[in-house]
This record gives C-alpha cells, structure tokens and sequence, in this order.
C-alpha cells in the first residue's frame, strides 16, 4: 500500500521571498523523480514527506508517495552532492545569523551520554523512576527502528531496553495512569500508516501488544485525561489525508473506542489538556491547506466545540499549558510555508488568542517545555528560512509576555525530544542535524541559571546611645 503520511524528518527548502511559497522536498512526491531532484540541486533535500508539498501541489491530487526505506537508502547515496551544495547555503545563513545574535541570559546546555542510536521522530517519555524512554523513530541509517533506550540522569548515559514489536515512527507515546507507556500507530517500515499499539512495562523492560486502533493514523496527538484515558485525534489516515476521527484508551480494558470527530480534519496540530479538563486542539494542516482553526474536546459529552481562531495559521508549532491556565502558541510554518516567529495565548475564559510578544528566532519543529519557575523554553527548531537546523534556545516570561535568549544548544538540532526531568533539567535528544547523516545521536542538557538575588538593602547602624554623664558629688557646705 503506498503511503501519503506527512513527516516532520526534514525540510527541503529554498528562501525565497516572504510571498512565495516554500516547497518542502521530504523523499520523492508522486510527480518527481531522482533525476529532477539532482538537477535542482540547489533544493536542500532531506527525508520524508511534507505537508506544504501537498498543499501547493494540487496536480498531485494531493498524494504525495513515500518511499520505501531501501528506495530512501538509494536515494540518500545519489544526493551526496545535493547535500555539499546545502551545506554551503546553510553555512552562509549560519554567519547571517551570528551576526544577529541576542546576548542570552543565564542558562546553559551541557552535553551528555550520546543515544545508542541515532534518531529523529521518536518519543521521549519520562517514567516514573526518573529515568526517560526513547522508543522508536526513524534512525541514522534511514531505517524505521524498534529500538528503545532509557537515560538514566544519574549516570548521564544511555541503557539498551526492550525492543518495540513494531518499528514504527510518528507515532505518539503516553505515560499511563499505573505507569506503563502507551505507544500507538505511527508510521512502519514499509511507509503504511499504523493502527497497532503496545503497552512498555518499565519493571521488566518489554513490550507488550495492546488493542490496535479503530483508525490507523500517524502524525496525530495523543492526550491523557483526566480520568486515565487516552484521547487520539486527527492525524493523516492510511490515505495520506488528514483525518477528523477521535478515539478513547481505555487501559483497563486495552480498547479503544471511537468518540465524535473533529469539525476540522487536521495533522500535524497541538493538543493541550486545559485546567478545566477539556482540550484544546489548534493549527495544523487541514484538506485545504495551513489551518487557524481551533476547537475543544469535552470528555463528559465526547464532542468538539470550535472555539476562536488563532491569529496566525501555522503547523509544526508548540502549545504549553502556562502555570495561569492560558496556553502558549509557539512558532511553526505559517501560511507562506517559512518559519514563524510570532506568538500568541489562548484564553478558555474568553475562548479566544491574544498576541504575545515575538520570538527573537522564527523557528518550527522546535520543543516548548514548561520549566519549574514557569517560564517556558523553547530549543532548536529550523532556522528562519528552514534551510538548516538551529541551535538557538529563548525563554518566554508569562509575566512580562516576552522572549529571551538563552544558552545555544551544542548540537544545532530539530525534530528532536525534550523532556523536562525530575532535577528540573532538561534532556534534548536526537532529532536532525545539519550533518551528514543528518539524525544525530548526541543528547545534553539545559540547567536554569539562578534566579537574580535582590540586593539587599544596607541596614543603617544605629546611632550609638550616650554615655550617661556622672553626677559629681555635692560639694559639703562650709560651716559658719
């Protein structure tokens, strides 16, 4: 079966103007072959399939092809040279960037234990023992991998663990309830569309195979509600287009059940359980193209409500949950298909989003992760013209509604996993590199630097209390 999923590996871009669009080259579309890609070598290549290709390619019918991972192999020796052109454009637009560069604040990346294997749309789950669980993704070899891998911060290095039953990537993994890790659908290796999941039980280190799917899906979001299941929605179906279904988890039974579809069809979107128990979902790529709408699931009656639109049309971007119960929108390609560098909040009280101070890098296919002083910080992603990745990192104050820079990264680094660990720091893992190959198995991690300590006011010395005055004695009186 031939595969039309959308991926988040890699972006193939040309900048070109603000007005025009951008054509993401991500393996071979239907319409293109190898030889045309060499001849447009000034296009920089990378791998998978790209939701704007789609989108301004309506002589396609909206089916862009993958290829099969040998057919990637292949193709991956035939572009060497496409790449040398594309690292020389990213190395110019590397020194354009130096120059622009804010003065960052405290905060710094340190490396770590480098991942066993190399990665990029994979998982990165948190357990409850503080160790994190890789799992997945598609490897340096450009072959889907089952392999899984726990760090352990205390040793800052990486452990082989049990292999997934199924290889797959762009798939979604959640941390249940009882603290097993759900992993569902995804992409194989053959490039289909999955509907298989299975259940990681961190106490023996194996997988095992739970209920599949109604719906085989990849690319979609998965949310745990508040009552312990697990909502999946939208995504591209087995068809290569975006889906409107929703299903429930259930992990006491292992089953899932259908719940009622989203208004809008949609990948590549955000899901964020909001303090009210309902969820947001926003953005994303719908069957017309870069979507602004936005609705909310409500778990007591299983439908969605559209609620106000965001302000900027985008997908790849980030949505956080803020400590004031606002929800932060990131980043991501906007309608012209470049980098955004705009930002917006989404108010459930008023349903409705309020611009928010810019980025200082436009960026997509970058994390967010909430940090425990409740400012948000943002790592890597493409660059401004999504020509290679970025190793600019910025932190957002929810109360001043502005960005700044922080520490870079080591490794310039998107489509990679960052997980907020126990100790408050954070592990960025994987993802591509402007290397070749390009998915990296290097990880490090983000420690805040101290908060500013108040001078303290100088405390006056007291005025010294005088010394009392001796009464001389009375002098006697003479005697007349």
């Amino acid at each position: 079966m031939r595969t039309t999923m959308t991926s988040i590996i890699g972006s193939a871009r040309i900048c070109l103007t603000k007005k025009e669009k951008i054509h993401p080259v991500k393996t071979i579309i239907a319409r293109n072959s190898i030889v045309s890609l060499l001849l447009t070598a000034v296009v920089l290549v990378c791998f998978g399939l790209s939701p704007v290709a789609r989108a301004v390619s309506p002589s396609t019918g909206g089916h862009p092809v993958a290829n099969t991972a040998a057919g990637n192999r292949a193709l991956h020796k035939l572009l060497n040279g496409v790449w040398n052109i594309a690292f020389g454009v990213q190395a110019l637009q590397r020194i354009n960037n130096d120059s622009n560069t804010a003065i960052p604040s405290s905060g710094n990346w340190t490396v770590t234990g480098n991942l066993n294997t190399g990665r990029v749309q994979h998982t990165g789950t948190l357990l409850p023992n503080g160790m994190v669980l890789a799992a997945g993704g598609i490897d340096s070899s450009f072959i889907t991998s089952a392999s899984a891998e726990l760090y352990g911060p205390a040793s800052g290095s990486w452990t082989a663990t049990g292999n997934l039953n199924t290889a797959r990537w762009g798939h979604r993994a959640t941390l249940l309830s009882n603290g097993m890790v759900l992993a569902a659908a995804g992409v194989d290796s053959n490039g289909n569309a999955l509907a298989s999941a299975e259940l990681y039980d961190p106490a023996n280190g194996s997988w095992t195979a739970t209920g599949n799917l109604n719906t085989a899906r990849a690319l979609y979001t998965a949310t745990l509600l508040p009552g312990g299941m697990v909502l999946a929605a939208g995504g591209g179906d087995s068809t290569g287009l975006p889906s409107a279904s929703a299903e429930l988890y259930d992990p006491a039974s292992g089953s899932w059940t259908a719940t009622g579809n989203l208004n809008t069809a949609r990948e590549l979107h955000t899901a964020t359980l909001l303090s009210n128990g309902m969820v947001l979902v926003a953005g994303g790529i719908d069957s017309n193209g870069i979507s602004a709408s936005a609705e909310l699931y409500d778990p007591a009656s299983g439908s969605w409500t559209a609620t106000g639109n965001l302000n900027t049309a985008r997908y790849e971007h980030t949505a956080t949950l803020l400590p004031n119960g606002m929800v932060l929108v990131a980043g991501g390609n906007d309608s012209t298909g470049l980098p955004s560098a705009s930002a917006e909040l989404y108010d459930p009280a008023t349903g409705s989003w309020t611009a928010t101070g810019s980025l200082n890098t436009a960026t997509s296919q970058h994390t967010a992760t909430l940090l425990l002083n409740g400012m948000v910080l943002v790592a890597g992603g493409t660059d401004a013209c999504g020509l290679s990745a970025s190793a600019s990192a910025e932190l957002y104050d929810p109360a001043s509604g502005s960005w700044t820079a922080t520490g870079n990264l080591n490794t310039a680094r998107y489509g990679h996993t960052a997980t907020l660990l126990s100790n408050g720091m954070v592990l960025a893992a994987g993802g591509v590199a402007n290397s070749n190959p390009p998915f990296t198995a290097s990880a490090e991690l983000y420690e805040s630097g101290p908060s500013p300590t108040p001078t303290p006011t100088a405390t006056p010395r007291p005025s010294p209390t005088p010394r009392p005055r001796s009464t001389p004695p009375p002098r006697p009186t003479p005697p007349r």
